[in-house]
């Protein structure tokens, strides 16, 4: 039977059941492999840094740059992305957006050069920009049975959080086995299966008239989010007070509001103001930026404790992850088919942040010769199932009843407050950890015993703020949220 579907041109003869054929799974899957990839490089680089520092000769202070660069590129066009993907269509959004990624990880995979390195995973950052809200909203829009479109954000939502653990594991095995090159290359054969995949599954929705792209919206957003992020970056190798710190970031805020002025005013805003004003879907919004933030205590600075402190191999540090990887997967999916149903958003959200700060005071126990299986283990499963809980009902409220039309530019927005959020952790707990490493040093006889405490104490300090950082996150999604009801179905009128 036909029905009359909304799309972003109008209402549309399209068969509801048209929706929910026999691919559907299929699609799941090619969009969760595409955020999969995404995710992956915001962390499988990260255990190859050392080999790839040494193969390429250069300095500590350029390393954080092979990191930041894709984060800045991420974060800055994902709104532009978002609605790029919208009027050119999702289908061909994912088609370039994958393309992009994989020849610019073949560039990475080929550097000779800093320079060549960091430029690829700039570029890597912008064509992921492109990909990876065109893969959410396809997700929104082919899901409208309520009970599969729960397991569908489960399902991805489960990817969206383990992913970062999965590349610490994959960026070991690659870098010890094969080549820390891998790391990138990696990303060549699984974008070329999945851009066929994509161009045989899923079909493309028609661009919508007389809607265009919001440059003046586009600049000023862009610039802003690249200025705040570059400065706080910045203070890991110089100061709160050196000129490139605040220069960018006040410079940033201001072109931030600039941009909310500009949205407010144009016929066609790149973020319609409707979008971020729903209490729940800006409590996801908020939600998922601590999330970012907090999260990277335990990636970034484990990481460095397993390899330094412990001396485990790339390997041996990826596996160290598996458990958290583990309880990520499945409390993602218990919290969106069962717990969110029986007890709502809020409820399961805040119990997540609530969990994750006390697996992050958990990880405060470490010492130089800590034992994993009795300090650590029970830390990450803790931390683990937190943020499961965290990000599927979280992906799932934030895309709640939008219009196909917004459905890009929302879940945009969802990847920008992540990305920004983890961006802006790596830059203040980075801080905070070689501030509390200097103090701890300071007038003391150095020896490489006092220099491994001090990593120590250092590691101790940044995973108490992020415990603060999670606790927040319990406190705002508490006093946020509102009761989520079951949401309409949501669709363009295409798969």
């Amino acid at each position: 039977m036909l029905e009359p579907v909304q799309s972003i041109d109008g209402p549309t003869n399209v068969s509801v059941d048209e929706h929910h054929h026999h691919r559907r799974w299929l699609i799941l899957g090619i969009l969760a492999l595409a955020q999969l990839m995404v995710v992956l490089d915001a962390t499988v680089v990260n255990i190859a840094l050392p080999t790839a520092q040494q193969a390429l000769g250069f300095s500590n202070s350029d390393r954080q740059w092979i990191v930041t660069a894709y984060a800045l590129a991420f974060g800055g066009l994902l709104l532009f992305g978002g609605r790029l993907s919208d009027l050119i269509g999702r289908k061909r959004a994912l088609i370039i957006g994958m393309s992009g990624f994989a020849v610019a990880s073949a560039i990475g995979g080929a550097s000779t050069s800093f320079a060549m390195l960091a430029i690829s995973r700039a570029i890597q950052g912008s064509f992921a920009a492109l990909l990876a809200p065109a893969a959410l909203a396809m997700l929104t829009t082919t899901f409208l049975d309520p009970d599969e479109r729960r397991k569908a954000f489960g399902v991805y939502g489960a990817v969206a959080g383990a992913g970062g653990g999965i590349g610490l594991l994959l960026g070991g095995v690659l870098t010890e086995y094969v080549s820390w090159r891998w790391c990138l290359y990696i990303n060549v054969p699984i974008a070329l299966f999945a851009v066929a995949a994509t161009a045989i599954l899923m079909r493309q929705h028609e661009r919508p008239h007389g809607v265009t792209i919001d440059v003046a919206g586009t600049l000023a957003v862009t610039t802003g989010l690249v200025a705040i992020v570059y400065g706080l970056a910045n203070v890991a190798t110089s100061s709160w007070s050196d000129p490139w710190t605040v220069g960018p970031l006040v410079g940033g805020v201001a072109l931030l509001g600039v941009f909310v002025l500009i949205e407010l005013r144009v016929a066609h805003p790149l973020l319609p103001m409707r979008v971020v004003l729903d209490r729940n879907r800006g409590g996801s919004f908020i939600a998922f930026a601590l999330a970012g933030a907090g999260m990277l205590g335990v990636f970034l600075f484990l990481t460095y404790y397993f390899e330094k402190t412990l001396g485990y191999s790339p390997v041996k540090t990826g596996i160290a992850f598996l458990p958290m990887i583990g309880s990520v997967m499945v409390s993602a999916n218990l919290a969106t088919v069962v717990l969110t149903r029986r007890l709502g958003t809020r409820t399961v959200l805040s119990t997540g942040m609530a969990l994750a700060a006390i697996g992050m005071a958990m990880f405060t126990r470490i010492g130089v010769t800590s034992s994993y299986g009795s300090v650590i283990l029970p830390a990450l499963i803790v931390a683990g199932i937190g943020i499961g809980f965290i990000f599927a009902p979280g992906l799932a409220a934030a895309t709640s009843g939008i219009s196909g039309s917004d459905a890009g530019v929302a879940s945009a927005l969802m990847n920008v407050t992540q990305q920004v959020g983890g961006s802006i952790g790596i830059a203040f707990l980075n801080t905070i950890a070689v501030s509390a490493a200097s103090s701890y040093i300071a007038r003391q006889t150095p020896s490489s015993e006092l220099e491994a405490m001090a990593a120590v104490h250092s590691y101790i300090v940044t995973f108490w703020w992020s415990a603060g950082i999670f606790t927040v996150g319990a406190i705002i999604s508490v006093l946020l949220f509102t009761k989520v009801e079951e949401p309409p179905p949501v669709s363009d009128g295409v798969i």
